[in-house]
């Protein structure tokens, strides 16, 4: 059983996809330093006895959470602390997982270098087995962050003092559980879920440690029952099987359905080492006009998630904060988000499974000057990292490795290899789910044709799309640098709606003119979100946005997660049926 308690932030088991019994939340008190000048390397600071200041991880020293609450930019930050590995876990491997640290982080156990790892976004494990010792054992972390240098995805983390407009509070260092975990010599490290719908098959991969010769064994159950199983002998590190299903109950928006999954290495019938997870038996294809799930056209009401709190930045004080947001999300009429220049913890993405709620997984390019190919050093390793982590998630429909790729500060513009190439990669990572290469501009290759569209006025919004409704041409931005070539068209950002009644313009920041009464702005949301539901040429919407973000204020919550509105007024809107929906269900019925 893990060790993690209530009294420590974050006790939830952080890798709900993969589960293994014999675990340690290392959440908590930790010893901490920021390191202004980048010096401790030099001056040794992994072999230092004691650091200056105290932190609770899991929360940024820029959060209040954490108890440091600094918000200058840190070069560098460090963190110590002392641990004992649990007697029973004697002749086991030792994994030291971390959920996120950002941007580029080194390790030493005991003053000696374990790893490093670079990307603010992704999770990484080291084995630090051969590093410990007996007693009390020494973790040390340095992490170097510079979102100012155009070398390096940050988001929307401001790269100037003060947040200012769609920028936001920074975070450095540590955002997401650490922990450890004792598996055996030979072990499951890693294990890839394809659901085939059609066929009521799941597909497995599994990258096993040590195992050469060894049996790889899964079994799924729904409900309890055991609904289907298979084995395979495991070839140097991988193996690979496929498990027919007796009973098909497919993932959906709304009706989750999900089934339990046991994983094995077994060694002439005997167990060597076991994981739980679960999956989903869901579709995702796309032709012409639409995006269907399971075989049926589904309008993605989708909403802009940053996934920003007031009291953590990136880092959600509870997991039922986690879970809150969806359920707000869902109570609003909306069916699912883009996870927005920020790629979420996996306990979101667990959440959305079990909640029903499809989401697009984005990194969090902004930041990163891709004028030229040699961003790609920087970005590709982490994106794949990424894609690798969430691949198993039924939720997640669709990846957009970036958004909005503006031109440079001195007008070059982005380097089209970059898109291509990363497009590339997520396809050949991931053939099962569609692909937008950047969000808004500029298109080069991509599965999905999005715009992004913040004009204010209902009648001149529809006036976009007008041509559309008709089967004409389709509304491009920028069209001397993107072309639509027949993909489903999703306008994957609009509104933004200013609406902060009681607070100074001065400090606040939306899109176009504020509404001057509740009703305007209540009539604005509808004539925009209907102007896209009532089109038979538009798959999906993203409205901008759930809740606000500092002095962000176009969210339909505060930043506090409070309605500012009637709920159901905005859940009527949104379940208006739309109209490729319309034109299904009468072709299914002519």
């Amino acid at each position: 059983m893990s060790e993690a308690t209530p009294s420590i932030p974050r006790p939830e088991y952080p890798r709900p996809q993969m589960v293994r019994t014999e675990w340690l939340n290392l959440n908590g008190e930790w010893e901490f330093e920021i390191d202004y000048g980048n010096s401790g390397k030099q001056r040794h600071l992994y072999e230092a006895l004691s650091l200056k200041d105290q932190i609770l991880v899991p929360f940024c020293p820029e959060s209040k959470l954490s108890g440091v609450e600094s918000k200058d930019f840190m070069s560098a930050v460090w963190y110590r602390k002392e641990i004992e590995i649990p007697a029973n876990w004697n002749g086991k491997r030792i994994l030291l997982h971390f959920g996120a640290v950002d941007y580029e982080a080194e390790i030493w156990v005991n003053g000696q270098s374990a790893g490093t790892h670079r990307g603010g976004y992704s999770s990484f494990s080291l084995d630090i087995t051969h590093l410990l010792g007996a007693g009390v054992n020494v973790l040390t972390v340095c992490a170097e962050d510079d979102v100012r240098s155009g070398l390096q995805p940050r988001g929307k983390q401001s790269a100037r003092f003060y947040s200012h407009g769609c920028d936001y509070t920074r975070t450095t260092g540590i955002w997401q559980t650490v922990w450890l975990e004792a598996v055996p010599q030979q072990y499951i490290q890693a294990f890839k879920l394809t659901p085939d719908a059609d066929n009521g098959v799941l597909h497995v991969e599994g990258d096993l440690i040590g195992a050469d010769g060894l049996t790889f064994a899964v079994e799924a159950q729904y409900r309890g029952k055991t609904v289907g199983s298979g084995s395979a002998v495991v070839t140097g590190k991988q193996a690979r099987l496929s498990v027919k299903l007796s009973e098909n109950h497919l993932w959906e928006i709304g009706s989750p359905n999900l089934y339990d999954l046991k994983l094995t290495l077994e060694s002439h019938g005997k167990s060597i080492d076991a994981v739980d997870s679960y999956f989903g038996l869901r579709s995702v294809k796309w032709d012409n006009n639409a995006i269907l799930i399971n075989g049926k056209p589904v309008f993605q009401r989708l909403v802009l998630d940053q996934g920003f709190y007031p009291d953590g930045i990136y880092t959600a004080p509870t997991d039922e904060a986690l879970r809150n947001d969806i359920e707000l999300s869902l109570s609003l009429g909306f069916n699912g988000a883009r996870l927005h220049e920020k790629v979420f913890e996996a306990r979101f993405l667990y959440w959305a499974d079990r909640l029903g709620y499809i989401v697009w997984g984005e990194h969090a390019n902004w930041g990163l000057d891709i004028t030229t190919a040699q961003s790609l050093q920087p970005f590709l390793p982490e994106w794949i990292e990424i894609v690798k982590r969430d691949y198993n998630s039924p939720a997640l429909v669709g990846w957009c490795p970036f958004n909005e790729t503006w031109d440079g500060p001195t007008g070059a513009r982005q380097n089209n290899d970059v898109l291509k190439i990363t497009y590339q990669v997520t396809k050949a990572l991931d053939p099962t789910r569609p692909v937008i290469d950047t969000s808004g501009n500029f298109h080069v290759i991509t599965d999905i044709f999005d715009v992004h569209d913040y004009e204010q006025n209902p009648e001149k919004f529809a006036g976009n799309y007008e041509a559309m409704r008709h089967g004409g041409e389709r509304f491009v931005t920028f069209s001397n640098r993107q072309k639509y070539e027949g993909q489903p068209y999703f306008v994957s950002e609009y509104g933004g709606i200013w609406w902060n009644p009681g607070q100074s313009d001065q400090k606040s920041w939306g899109y176009g003119d504020r509404p001057k009464t509740e009703e305007e702005f209540l009539a604005r949301y509808e004539g925009l979100t209907l102007a896209l539901l009532e089109n038979p040429h538009i798959c999906a919407f993203c409205y901008t946005q759930l809740y606000d973000v500092e002095q962000e204020v176009n969210g339909l919550l505060t930043y506090e997660r409070k309605h500012k509105f009637d709920p159901e007024v905005i859940r009527r809107i949104n379940a208006t049926t739309a109209a490729i929906e319309k034109t299904f269900a009468n072709n299914i019925k002519a």
